[in-house]
């Protein structure tokens, strides 16, 4: 286990040394000690290692994430794992606004709370949450799967795309063009996939379906006051 001390060390310096290993390198795990809550940790990672961060961080933790296993054991700040292209984040407390925010691939899993605007123009990532999201989120998701285990907030999905949605708990209100949609054997057993691999037991039978009602994709004269 090689330790970077953000105490000691400069960040920089810490995100430097963590960038710079080599797809094939045998020092594959990694634990940062003492963040602090400091902004753009374990940022723009490009190899297979697996990086503990101990403690709460700031912006952007995980931020154009590739290939590697990120886990925060506190909470994060505003958009963990923007941008994110693959890999796996796991955060073991609460998420601030944007989580996953126009993330490309991989998965986030949230083992607490996320904030407003959750999934806000994923773009094929997969988000988790255990608890929790705020308003807003997944606004113009494009594509990818967010599964909230507790409720969501108002305008749930509105100008959503081809992602899909599936709530367990209440939500206080779908955006435009969101609808509920049929449950299907294949999304239970999407579900059931993501679930796992999420660390959650929750029973994908509870969930509800949501997804886009393709009425906003064009142009229509007569639907011109709601654009």
């Amino acid at each position: 286990m090689q330790q970077l001390d953000l105490e000691t060390q400069s960040l920089r310096d810490v995100n430097a040394m963590l960038q710079a290993q080599d797809p094939q390198t045998n020092q594959t795990k990694w634990e940062i000690l003492n963040p602090k809550g400091a902004h753009a940790i374990a940022c723009g990672l490009d190899s297979e290692i697996d990086v503990t961060v101990k403690g709460a961080t700031g912006y952007y933790c995980g931020g154009m994430n590739k290939h590697a296993t990120i886990r925060v054991t506190g909470s994060v700040g505003p958009g963990v794992c923007e941008n994110m292209m693959s890999g796996k984040v796991v955060v073991e407390g609460d998420a601030s606004q944007y989580a996953g925010a126009t993330g490309h691939g991989g998965l986030l899993v949230i083992k607490g709370n996320a904030s407003s605007r959750c999934g806000i123009s994923m773009k094929g990532i997969d988000i988790v949450v255990h608890g929790n999201i705020g308003h807003m989120s997944a606004f113009m998701a494009q594509s990818g799967t967010l599964i909230v285990c507790g409720g969501a907030g108002d305008a749930l999905g509105d100008s959503i795309y081809e992602a899909q949605l599936f709530v367990r708990g209440s939500v206080a209100s779908l955006g435009a063009d969101c609808i509920e949609k049929e449950m299907r054997p294949e999304h239970i057993a999407k579900l059931s996939e993501l679930l796992s691999a999420a660390e959650c037991d929750a029973d994908p039978s509870t969930f509800r379906r949501y997804g886009s009602a393709r009425q906003l994709y064009n142009f229509d004269i007569d639907n011109a006051g709601a654009y």
